[in-house]
Parts: C-alpha cells; sequence; structure tokens
C-alpha cells in the first residue's frame, strides 16, 4: 500500500513539472519564432485577424511535438533534485524503497508519454501542418496560381485496390506543365500498362501528354509491346489547383504516406533519402522522451543538486546536446552517406547508453 502512494506521489509530481515545462518551452518557441513570423506576415502581406489566429493555432502541435523530450528531461531532473535536496529520497532509501522502485514511476511516464507523441505526431501534426501551409498561401499570401512542387502523385483508388497511378517529376506553376510524366494502369494489384512522357500540358479542360512511349506489361512482369505516341489524352480532369492542393510536403504526410511516396518514388529511380530521414525521425524524436528520462533520473538524484536552477541549466546542456547529435544525423541521413535508418537513430542509441550507463550507477 505505501508502494503504491509511493508511486501516485512520483507520478503526479513528474507529470505536473512535465505539463509546466510543455508550457514553458512551447513559449519559447512561440516568442523566437512564431510570434516574429506573423508580425512578418501582418506587415509583408496585410494578414487579417483571423487568418493569424488560424497560423497561431496551426503551428503549435508542430512546436509541441518537440517540447515533450524536452520537458521530460526537466520534469526528471527537478522532481528527483528536489526530492533528493530536500532528504526525501534517503527517507524513502531508509525504508528499504530501491532504486528501481523510485525510478519506476517516472520510466512508466516516459514510456507513455513516447507512444502518446509517436500518436500525435502521427495523426495530429501532419494534418496541422497542412492546413497551416495552406492557410499561408491562399490566405495570407493570396497567391492564386497554382505553386510550382516536385514529385506530384495522383492515384485513383476503386474498392481498396489502386486502379491508376500517376507520377510527375516537376509541376512548373507558371506554364501549368507536368514534366517527366508516368502513368501506371492495374489490374487486379498489378500493373497492365505503363506510359511514358516527356511532360504534359493542361488546356483548361484537360491534359495531354507528349513525346511519350506505351508499354503493355505481360504477367511476367516483361514488356510485351511498345508503342511511341506524340501526344496522348491524360485520363486526368483534375486542375493544376486541384492537382498542387492535393500534394503534401512531407511534414504534412503520415508515416503510412510516406512510405507509400517512398515506394513510388523508388519505381522511379528518384533518391528518397530525405523522405527516409523524415520517416524514421517520426519515431525517434518521440522516443527521446523515455531517453530522457532515463538519463535525467540519475543526474536528478546526484546530491548536488540543490536547486532547480542546476536542474534547469544540465536540461538545458542535455538538450542542446541531443539536438546538436540529432542535426548533425539528419544531415548525414538526408546526404545518403550512410543509412537513413541508422543515422537518424544516433543519437537515441547514445542516449540509450549514457541513460543504462548512469542508471547502474545510480543503483550502486
Amino acid at each position: 500500500m505505501h508502494i503504491r502512494i509511493l508511486d501516485r506521489y512520483i507520478f503526479r509530481e513528474v507529470t505536473m513539472t512535465f505539463i509546466f515545462g510543455i508550457c514553458a518551452f512551447s513559449a519559447v518557441f512561440i516568442g523566437s519564432g512564431t510570434l516574429f513570423r506573423i508580425a512578418q506576415y501582418i506587415t509583408d502581406y496585410g494578414a487579417s485577424f483571423t487568418s493569424v489566429v488560424k497560423i497561431f493555432v496551426l503551428g503549435l502541435p508542430g512546436i509541441i511535438i518537440w517540447t515533450f523530450p524536452m520537458s521530460m528531461l526537466l520534469a526528471v531532473l527537478l522532481t528527483f533534485g528536489r526530492l533528493s535536496s530536500s532528504s526525501e529520497i534517503t527517507a524513502m532509501k531508509s525504508c528499504g524503497i530501491g532504486f528501481s522502485r523510485l525510478a519506476a514511476p517516472a520510466i512508466i511516464l516516459g514510456i507513455i508519454v513516447s507512444i502518446c507523441a509517436i500518436l500525435f505526431n502521427e495523426y495530429v501534426v501532419p494534418q496541422a501542418n497542412s492546413m497551416y501551409s495552406n492557410v499561408l498561401y491562399y490566405e495570407i499570401q493570396h497567391n492564386t496560381q497554382p505553386r510550382s512542387q516536385d514529385h506530384i502523385i495522383l492515384k485513383s483508388i476503386t474498392d481498396g485496390k489502386i486502379q491508376r497511378l500517376i507520377y510527375a517529376r516537376h509541376f512548373d506553376g507558371e506554364s501549368q506543365k507536368m514534366e517527366s510524366v508516368t502513368m501506371q494502369d492495374y489490374e487486379n494489384g498489378a500493373v497492365k500498362r505503363v506510359e511514358t512522357a516527356e511532360y504534359a500540358t493542361w488546356d483548361g479542360k484537360g491534359w495531354t501528354l507528349h513525346d511519350g512511349v506505351i508499354y503493355d506489361v505481360a504477367e511476367d512482369g516483361e514488356n510485351s509491346h511498345r508503342m511511341r505516341f506524340e501526344t496522348q489524352v491524360l485520363p486526368v480532369d483534375t486542375s493544376p489547383t486541384q492537382i498542387v492542393r492535393e500534394q503534401k510536403k512531407p511534414e504534412e504526410l503520415t508515416m503510412k504516406e510516406l512510405r507509400e511516396q517512398i515506394d513510388i518514388m523508388k519505381t522511379q529511380f528518384v533518391e528518397t533519402y530525405k523522405l527516409e530521414a523524415e520517416l524514421y525521425q517520426r519515431v525517434t524524436v518521440p522516443m527521446a522522451s523515455l531517453i530522457f528520462a532515463l538519463v535525467g533520473i540519475p543526474l536528478g538524484l546526484q546530491p548536488a543538486r540543490t536547486s532547480s536552477s542546476k536542474g534547469f541549466a544540465l536540461s538545458v546542456l542535455i538538450i542542446f546536446i541531443y539536438y546538436s547529435i540529432m542535426t548533425l544525423a539528419n544531415a548525414i541521413a538526408r546526404a545518403g552517406t550512410i543509412d537513413p535508418m541508422i543515422a537518424v537513430w544516433i543519437p537515441n542509441i547514445i542516449g540509450i547508453i549514457a541513460g543504462i550507463y548512469l542508471m547502474k550507477r545510480a543503483s550502486r
């Protein structure tokens, strides 16, 4: 019974400090970035009050997701630092409560926060980023012309099965032209025909392919027939504006959508290192909450930790080191120097090793 009360006590203290950390770090990000951009939008584009409010609200999820690990580290450092400095930890140990029991509530909270952050990063952040981008481009910047964009993907799906896939390496907003176009027709999930064209133009009613080749694909995957053409109607009546609105930036895609786009781009022999780095970071960044809990608990129990200011300073230092390594690893992943999955996990692997070492040392 006493152990359960102790667990609830530590869990509550860490949780309250964690919530404080989210508010504090979010305020720092908002003050240093969001408010500056909003002021710029008002000055440069005369953004309305409604648009400014939308931008502010839609920008919050993208900020909050980065504050979860920071807040977790701050919470365990301050909580265990306070318990240690007020001799509560000493009293608990004198009652026969071991280090692992003291650390368990914070570790459990770290696991919960990491799982919630992954879900938040999957279902909330991409949609908020997409809406943010549309408000900025169409409502604030008052752009009516479709944006130029790389990697246009259009899919036709019936009863959960893909019927047609269209990929264009680039869309030119000024000329409303898609370049390096590939269309694949499917039957029962298998590719039956492939059309490639130098470019496709929009005439106000439909799309026309130019200078291309049609391939019929046999059941064994080999090209059974080939025919060249000068022009060919693209069976898509979606306007350039609609096409561009349907496209999303990597930060606007869910993990499932990122995987699908990576697979499509690989079939077109397009480099996907940046998308792969983005995909793996959707897990590694939220997982940092658990890692920071492992690192922060033993550091918070150090007897020299006698003030919250020292705990805050230490958390800032650890956060700086972690995100510096993460930035470097992300750059390596996007350049394709080493496998993106390995590169993106480097900061977390270092953090896990450091956390396990510190936890074992503290348990002695």
